[in-house]
């Protein structure tokens, strides 16, 4: 894999400003975020169970209930009738059975006295039979209308909080009502549903039992709602989306979530302990895999083939491939190849030399002083031109450019000699250097070279920078100019 395409900085490139960061050792949480819904554990639409006319309702709309309280009564009185219709009919056919039940007592007795014949006696058997048979029905009606009865109470199925009511006293409820009663909602304990990606099911199911710990944050991910537990994981991926739907439990106390909800669920999966981290933006893709750029001590970089391991927003873990304390390139990797020079924020742009990094190109430094060395006293246009005159005329690398600048810089040409007795007085040590036209690009020039890094915001912003260092007259950026034009040639225009 390659860092950066075929313009990226090489070994004998111009250096590249980087930006770097030190692999170092961390706790790495492994934190799974999700959007959710706040889905109750239980939701009841409460219906009346027989038909009739509703004499009361018992709840305040939005209470909180509990499982077995009233909350409707409906007129009892036909119901009251029919258990007793049933209970009579019960007797009726309880005392029909005592009679028969005598009955064949006596039979049995005369047939072993051998005074009644043998079909008499089974002829009462089976009477007695049918008696038996009639009081179970008996018994089954006075318990259905009993039932009944009870049913004229409407009561809570379970614990929540009622909704908004669907009927008022004087109407006539039945089961096929669409509306029902009431509807009740369980608010503790309540359901956040989401769904992971499939790659994340089996390191879930793996650490359900030890238990996760769930966050739920209100919609700017600013505010913790509630705080629970993962509770389980569904039993097939989604095809159409493939991800898997699951379950975090939280006991809802102070009541922040709300049924149908949407909230931010943050999941933390695991620490992994004594991690070797590096932030997320120093990791690369290629087509070998991942990869990073390491800082060398000369000012290089190395492409090193790594294995990533767990991510989180901002830091990556490494798995293989690089030591704690190695320095890795965070920004600006994009123009790197493997052995590309860079430098570091702060830094000058030039070689590494035996007293350390130089920001200067090799002889810009004695340059910049020659064209410094105007004659002592000399200020103005006049002490500006000879203090251009010997880098201009070494530039030329002429004989007559090396005299000229010998002449310029010739001693005894200050305020008491003859020659500069009609000089201006010296300018302020803070005045501007003054510069020739061939020492800043022209306004076409200038163009170009932003218009060719437009795309790039980075390399763009490295531009304007050089050109505002040779608007102020800045000898290393006016150097830098000149090599640029030697290199390209008058119509040059790049950086």
């Amino acid at each position: 894999p390659g860092g950066g395409g075929p313009g990226g900085a090489g070994p004998r490139g111009p250096a590249t400003t980087v930006g770097v960061a030190v692999a170092e050792r961390a706790d790495l949480p492994v934190v799974l975020e999700a959007l959710g819904t706040v889905t109750p554990q239980a939701t009841a639409k409460v219906r009346a169970q027989v038909t009739g006319t509703l004499q009361q309702v018992l709840f305040k709309e939005g209470q909180l209930v509990r499982q077995g309280e009233v909350l409707a009564q409906i007129d009892p009185r036909q119901f009251e009738m029919a258990l007793q219709q049933a209970t009579g009919a019960r007797m009726k056919d309880e005392a029909q059975l005592q009679a028969a039940q005598v009955t064949l007592q006596r039979y049995r007795t005369l047939l072993q006295q051998d005074s009644i014949a043998r079909q008499e006696v089974d002829t009462q058997e089976a009477t007695v039979k049918q008696l038996e048979a009639a009081l179970v029905v008996d018994r089954a009606n006075e318990g259905t209308a009993r039932l009944n009865l009870g049913y004229t109470r409407v009561v809570a199925p379970i614990t929540g909080r009622v909704g908004l009511r669907q009927v008022d006293v004087g109407n006539v409820v039945s089961p096929g009502d669409a509306n029902g009663v009431a509807i009740i909602t369980q608010l503790q304990p309540i359901d956040v549903q989401f769904s992971v990606p499939q790659d994340q099911a089996a390191l879930l199911q793996s650490r359900a039992r030890e238990g996760m710990k769930a966050v739920a944050l209100d919609r700017t991910r600013s505010t913790a709602l509630e705080t629970g537990v993962f509770a389980s994981l569904d039993n097939q991926v989604d095809t159409a989306t493939g991800t898997v739907k699951a379950k975090a439990r939280f006991a809802n106390a102070q009541m922040a979530l709300f049924p149908s909800q949407f909230v931010n669920l943050r999941l933390d999966v695991q620490v992994v302990r004594d991690a070797v981290v590096v932030p997320v933006a120093a990791l690369r893709h290629g087509n070998n895999g991942d990869f990073v750029f390491v800082l060398n001590e000369d000012r290089t970089v190395s492409q090193r083939v790594v294995k990533a391991g767990q991510a989180t927003v901002d830091k990556v873990q490494i798995v293989q491939g690089l030591q704690l304390g190695e320095r890795v390139i965070t920004e600006g990797a994009d123009r790197l190849r493997d052995g590309s020079r860079v430098v570091l924020p702060g830094e000058g742009r030039g070689t590494p030399g035996p007293g350390g990094w130089s920001g200067r190109r090799p002889g810009a430094s004695a340059a910049a002083g020659g064209a410094g060395a105007a004659p002592q006293g000399a200020s103005g246009p006049a002490a500006a031109d000879m203090a251009r005159a010997p880098a201009s005329a070494a530039r030329a690398g002429g004989p007559a450019g090396r005299a000229q600048g010998a002449a310029a810089a010739a001693p005894g040409a200050g305020a008491g000699s003859p020659a500069g007795a009609d000089l201006p007085a010296p300018a302020p040590a803070s005045a501007a250097p003054a510069t020739a036209p061939g020492d800043k690009p022209t306004p076409e020039q200038r163009q170009r070279m932003l218009d060719s890094a437009a795309g790039d915001p980075e390399q763009l912003a490295r531009r304007r920078k050089f050109l505002e260092a040779l608007d102020r007259g800045d000898p290393a950026a006016v150097e830098r100019w000149h090599a640029i034009q030697q290199r390209r040639g008058p119509g040059g225009g790049g950086q």
